[in-house]
């Protein structure tokens, strides 16, 4: 045996036992590491609002603290409402509930000849083992949802934590990295950091105009259809549709749909068709078109790129995707050399004036080919003909 081989073969079980403790650590901060990066874009979002506060004499801690309240507020008084509308039109929706039942089942018996009463029906569905098996695992499952309630809200907190400390010690954070650099390299540095507040800034308008363009189409259905509360929940649909990824359509969709089944239930369908059409034509026509004026990327690789943050990290990899992908676009652009493009029609998308003449030409050689061949084959016939006429 080598000398060497011992030691190798001890540094390889090294090596692997190091890769299979770094999977594993890696694997269970997984959930830290997404929070952290959400606290980071997050902290880039409000950064020029802070930068402005910062640069008129306030301290950064105090004007992040104040940045975080204002939106706190805002969303408070936003649930606190649509939680009061939400309540009151459900409860509508229980004291109406006898009258839509005893239409349908009035439906039912006029148009399948039966005899069925609601007091039977309520009487077969109270006695029912489904319901009975559906109340017990409701009971058990009342621990679960709690326990994902405050994981939820404790996801919610490390994130706040986190982004207002990236927010607050900005300069010492960029100070701190720049340190560990030459000289080259913190330039580089800095200005990748810049660029990604203005593209998430950009991004964070685009959707915020989106949710605008979204609150008003919504709201004229409404105004129209003559559901109750339309102002509030052309809101709650503009947000919820933009500001959740992936689950937020539907989310915003469902509480008009609940709203307008109480006044009709032809117009929670109404609804229903009208969310549909309304985000193909956000997806496809208006998210890319003002995603590439105010992040600067194209349409079809914002598309891309949604595409792709969805699959790598779900929900957070659609919602900071693209602001990710643009600040990287953006950065490497100044290491991609470019040259001038030459003045060619084909670059405009047109061909060039001598195509024609050239196919033109490579016809009339076609055409001349297949003439010679033709006067060659009769003057072979003639041939043999005045050969076969001979005594």
């Amino acid at each position: 045996m080598p000398r060497w081989l011992p030691r190798a073969m001890v540094l390889a079980l090294a090596l692997f036992a190091c890769f299979q403790l770094g999977s594993w650590a890696f694997h269970q901060l997984i959930g830290l590491l997404i929070n952290i990066l959400i606290a980071f874009f997050l902290a880039l979002a409000i950064e020029p609002a802070v930068g402005r506060m910062s640069a008129r004499g306030m301290r950064r801690g105090l004007a992040t603290f104040l940045v975080f309240f204002a939106v706190f507020i805002a969303a408070a008084g936003f649930v606190f409402l649509l939680g009061s509308m939400l309540a009151g039109q459900i409860v509508d929706m229980v004291e109406g509930f006898p009258k839509y039942l005893d239409s349908v089942i009035h439906w039912i018996n006029d148009t399948f000849r039966t005899e069925l009463s609601r007091v039977e029906i309520q009487d077969s569905l109270l006695r029912s083992d489904w319901l009975r098996k559906y109340v017990q695992n409701s009971a058990s499952g009342v621990l679960d949802i709690s326990a994902t309630v405050l994981g939820g809200l404790f996801k919610l907190l490390t994130i706040f934590l986190f982004s207002f400390y990236f927010a607050a010690d900005g300069p010492r954070l960029r100070r701190a990295l720049c340190s560990v650099l030459p000289p080259a390299k913190q330039a580089e540095v800095l200005r990748a950091w810049e660029i990604a507040v203005d593209k998430t800034g950009g991004y964070l308008y685009s959707r915020g105009l989106m949710a605008l363009i979204s609150g008003v189409a919504h709201y004229i259905l409404l105004e129209i259809l003559g559901v109750p509360y339309a102002p509030a929940l052309a809101v709650w649909v503009g947000l919820v549709s933009q500001f959740i990824p992936t689950i937020g359509t539907y989310l915003a969709g469902a509480l008009p749909m609940l709203i307008a089944f109480t006044i009709n239930p032809w117009y929670a369908l109404w609804v229903l068709g009208f969310v549909v059409i309304y985000q193909q034509f956000e997806n496809y026509v208006l998210q890319p078109k003002l995603t590439s004026k105010t992040v600067d990327i194209h349409p079809a690789v914002a598309f891309g790129s949604v595409v792709a943050g969805t699959a790598l990290l779900g929900a957070v990899g659609a919602l900071i995707a693209i602001p990710a992908v643009a600040t990287l676009q953006a950065f490497l652009g100044a290491y991609v050399k470019r040259y001038a493009v030459t003045d060619d029609p084909r670059v405009h998308g047109h061909r060039r004036s001598g195509g024609g003449q050239a196919l033109a030409r490579l016809r009339g050689l076609l055409r001349g080919r297949d003439t010679r061949e033709a006067e060659d084959d009769g003057d072979a016939a003639s041939r043999t003909s005045g050969t076969d006429d001979r005594p």
